[in-house]
């Protein structure tokens, strides 16, 4: 056989080869289990869907806070050093310095619970039960004056649960709303009838010219 012949035949059979193996699976690693699907699977939606079996009152979450959060964010949830502050900041949103708490400015009470059991506590996330995520929601609404003192939350009761901004988030809505500024095509040239120059921009001399000799650079 020539040595044309052998290589044409090899490329044959590496296509061949290859061909099966796309074809097929590619062998690498393995299908994941559905205990280890589940605990990637802990979103939780704002319509309450995700939210895990269990419950947790205002007194119990206080102590965990306490135990477990205050050390960064303060007993009263005023946020110790910088770290963040979770209540208050009513009425502060439009301000220079608005202060964006879960009473303040977030919609809805699923982002806590979400967040919380994910990523709190700081260093030690995912050490929570759901009762304990539970308990310490209860305490946050409590702090924001959302919930009584004696109030239980828990999995039935949660999406009843409103957070006094909530109507002031809504849908984008730029496709209809702002559909009149829309062009199939851009503008390129003489898009605007008159261009006036309001300021400009003033020379304030820090960075010296190639004429100035004074200065040198080693």
């Amino acid at each position: 056989m020539s040595r044309f012949r052998k290589v044409f035949a090899a490329a044959l059979v590496i296509a061949a080869t290859a061909g099966a193996a796309e074809a097929g699976r590619l062998g690498l690693g393995r299908e994941a289990l559905p205990e280890e699907v589940a605990a990637w699977d802990i979103d939780i939606r704002p319509d309450g869907q995700g939210l895990p079996p269990g419950k947790g009152s205002v007194k119990e979450g206080e102590a965990l806070f306490l135990e477990k959060c205050a050390a960064c964010h303060g007993e009263f949830g005023e946020g110790a050093a910088r770290w963040p502050v979770l209540a208050g900041g009513f009425g502060s949103l439009k301000s220079a310095a608005p202060e964006k708490t879960i009473g303040s400015f977030w919609p809805y009470a699923s982002t806590s619970f979400d967040y919380i059991r994910r990523a709190m506590p700081f260093g030690q996330a995912q050490t929570l039960s759901n009762d304990e995520v539970y308990a310490l929601i209860a305490f946050l609404l409590s702090m924001n004056d959302v919930v009584k003192d004696d109030f239980v939350l828990s999995r039935d009761n949660f999406t009843a649960v409103k957070l006094p901004n909530e109507d002031a988030f809504y849908l984008d809505d730029r496709e209809t709303a702002e559909k009149h500024f829309w062009r199939k095509d851009p503008c390129m040239t003489a898009c605007k009838d008159k261009v006036e120059i309001t300021g400009r921009a003033r020379v304030i001399d820090v960075t010296p010219d190639d004429k100035d000799k004074s200065m040198k650079v080693e």
